[in-house]
């Protein structure tokens, strides 16, 4: 069962990613369809509200999760964000398209933290990290998929658009509503007698779950560090979805097919990464049963490489040896971000929804910021190997909070009493 469970959040991680994706690809048309006076400014603004949304909730998401159950939460929350994305596609104005995408992204918040509440309650400790690495390769895949099957379903309907008068891109919307809801209504028929009890090595104290004390939240050590570490790595990864086209364009010299292609193949790399992270950090936990070493080591070792590999790269003016170091450091990252999911079922316990939707927000804010400060340094700079030393910076700061951090016991669990020998 636990494998089927993994699948459906394998599959559940692929369709959130591609319908999350799904508004990049027909930007331009859908600003002038909506007749927008400054479309790249609104168009801008529409994608960074359903980051914003899609940030603000992921807190409030991971405490729901924890107070109702991962099941129930993450099949309302599918039926409902899929809906929204479909009543996307039906707005008629720019303000009811931000309003309601934006509502998307709010709901789209409980996927994940459901998903490795889940998953640590499902995998004992030896098996964790290479599930979070399979759920990862999910949302890789999608992110992959997403613009190529978009703009393939864009040329599908556009004869019968044409003819009915629509714009296409609100049919994708409503399309991609589709496989959401099938996702939900599979998972809950092929669950719903499913109890899904805590692993033997994740079980939670004898003592009652309390409501989270936020003062006390916002000063435990353990959670900023995990909070730390999820800002700077997922700042420095977003790199890769968004200016690294233009960034090998710019300074290789490719076709903008040929960006595409390569950027396919940066993500391919963090995919195999996150798949072979995950087992890799399992067998060293299971040939060392130390924990640290396990998670924190390879995440420290992991990232430390890619500050390296990527630092290299801008010393490498030939396309494919350059290529070839930044994939290896995306390689590297991925490889060593799967730490984060482990160590936040680990230390999350019973609360693990309320730790893992902390750690998405401070990453979803680094994601927001680091795609603006790349555009300024290279417009002060003048050259795009500061954006370079800024993500291998970023990586570096990151090893370092990873060599910090060593939770004990459970996040807002007191410690248990010490027993003095007789």
């Amino acid at each position: 069962m636990k494998r089927t469970m993994l699948a459906f959040l394998g599959v559940m991680s692929l369709v959130a990613y591609i319908q999350r994706a799904a508004i990049s690809v027909p930007l331009q048309e859908i600003g002038h369809d909506l007749a927008l006076a400054e479309p790249t400014w609104w168009l801008g603004l529409l994608q960074s509200a359903w980051q914003l949304g899609y940030a603000v909730c992921q807190l409030p998401a991971g405490w729901v999760a924890d107070r109702f159950g991962s099941h129930r939460t993450l099949v309302v929350g599918a039926v409902l964000w899929s809906l929204a994305t479909a009543a996307t596609g039906l707005a008629g104005s720019y303000a009811a398209v931000v309003a309601i995408w934006t509502t998307m992204g709010m709901l789209q918040a409980v996927a994940f933290p459901c998903a490795v509440r889940t998953i640590g309650r499902l995998f004992a400790d030896g098996e964790r990290a290479r599930a979070s690495g399979w759920l990862g390769a999910g949302m890789l895949a999608g992110a992959a998929l997403a613009p190529a099957l978009t703009a393939w379903l864009l040329e599908q309907v556009g004869p019968w658009a044409t003819a009915e008068g629509i714009d296409r891109w609100r049919i994708c919307l409503v399309l991609y509503a589709v496989p959401g809801i099938v996702w939900a209504a599979a998972y809950w028929m092929a669950t719903r007698t499913t109890t899904i009890a805590a692993a033997p090595a994740a079980t939670a104290s004898a003592a009652p779950m309390q409501r989270p004390t936020w003062l006390r939240a916002c000063g435990d050590r353990s959670l900023l560090l995990l909070c730390g570490q999820q800002f700077l790595r997922a700042a420095a990864m977003i790199f890769f979805v968004t200016w690294f086209p233009t960034f090998l364009r710019e300074t290789r010299g490719v076709s903008l097919m040929e960006a595409g292609l390569l950027t396919t193949c940066a993500g391919g790399a963090a995919l195999l990464g996150t798949v072979l992270g995950g087992y890799g950090s399992d067998f060293v936990l299971a040939r060392t049963g130390s924990k640290r070493l396990a998670r924190q080591g390879i995440a420290a070792v992991g990232l430390s490489a890619c500050a390296v590999l990527v630092g290299a790269s801008f010393l490498v003016t030939h396309v494919t040896g350059a290529l070839t170091l930044i994939s290896a450091g995306a390689f590297a990252a991925a490889f060593g971000g799967v730490a984060g999911y482990t160590v936040a079922m680990d230390y999350g316990g019973e609360r693990v929804g309320t730790v893992f939707g902390a750690m998405n927000t401070a990453g979803n804010v680094g994601a927001m910021l680091f795609p603006a400060a790349v555009g300024w340094l290279v417009t002060a700079t003048g050259t795009w190997n500061s954006a370079l030393v800024l993500f291998a910076v970023l990586m570096v700061v990151d090893a370092c909070l990873w060599l910090i951090l060593d939770p004990q016991g459970r996040f807002l669990e007191p410690a248990g009493p010490s027993i003095k020998p007789t």
